[in-house]
């Protein structure tokens, strides 16, 4: 009740306080946080402070949200945008969670004009100007080389200028054609590979679209940025320039180990 009545008065939603071992326990479960550095990791804990303190949660089908699940949600969230500034996620405020993947009803108009209409099993959704959908998987049930959160929020910072195809909103003195030349090669080599059934590391549902491509090696670049780094170096130096970190850095071997 509180909280409605803040956003009814206009009053900014206290943030919510974390101890040290709620941090502990959370970031335990998200390695790819220690490619961060001691600066990065602790802005990026500010900013999913705010991060909840800005948007209103949703537990879908009867899933409860405990502080735990939200924090490491808020934390993968901003991870995308730590560089870039929470104003990227601006003009919204809905997340909902989804206890394991869920449907979403569709309707389609084929080239003849015929509709059809059938459910799709989805494991996250962004909408345009709407909430972002996810789906949470208890302990280690989640499906394996996925992350929801970063390919959703991914697809939140594509829609900035419109749309989803592949080219958010750069920053200052980023070149649309460099990143068009390595996004569109990479793609068209990935889809390729898929084609010939090979096994890869990336998750193939990147070749569904090019937005989906951008939404899926972004999260690579997050959670395993040596294999991007390896596999398409033209990509991860244009997420380096995106998101304005160099995760491949710190998750490479030194030269002592």
């Amino acid at each position: 009740m509180l909280q409605i009545l803040r956003r009814l008065l206009g009053i900014a939603p206290a943030r919510p306080t974390v101890d040290a071992a709620q941090w502990a326990r959370v970031e335990a479960r998200l390695p790819f946080l220690d490619h961060l550095d001691p600066t990065d990791r602790a802005h990026l804990r500010e900013m999913a402070l705010a991060f909840l303190a800005s948007k209103q949660f949703h537990g879908a089908q009867g899933l409860e949200l405990d502080d735990d699940m939200l924090l490491a949600i808020a934390l993968q969230a901003c991870l995308p945008v730590l560089h870039i500034g929470l104003q990227a996620y601006d003009g919204w405020v809905g997340v909902i969670v989804y206890p394991g993947d869920f449907l979403i009803p569709r309707r389609i108009v084929d080239e003849a004009g015929v509709l059809h209409e059938y459910e799709d099993e989805v494991l996250g959704e962004a909408w345009e100007g709407g909430p972002v959908l996810l789906s949470w998987f208890a302990g280690e049930d989640g499906p394996a080389g996925i992350n929801v959160v970063i390919h959703e929020f991914a697809h939140k910072l594509d829609m900035e200028n419109g749309g989803v195809d592949g080219l958010p909103r750069l920053r200052p003195g980023m070149s649309r054609h460099v990143w068009a030349e390595a996004f569109g090669k990479a793609y068209e080599d990935f889809c390729a590979e898929v084609d010939r059934g090979g096994e890869t590391a990336i998750d193939p549902y990147g070749t569904e679209h090019p937005g989906e491509f951008f939404a899926v090696v972004s999260e690579v670049f997050f959670e395993a940025p040596l294999t991007l780094r390896d596999r398409f170096p033209a990509v991860y130096d244009q997420l380096a320039q995106f998101y304005g970190m160099d995760p491949a850095a710190r998750a490479a071997p030194t030269s002592g180990g």
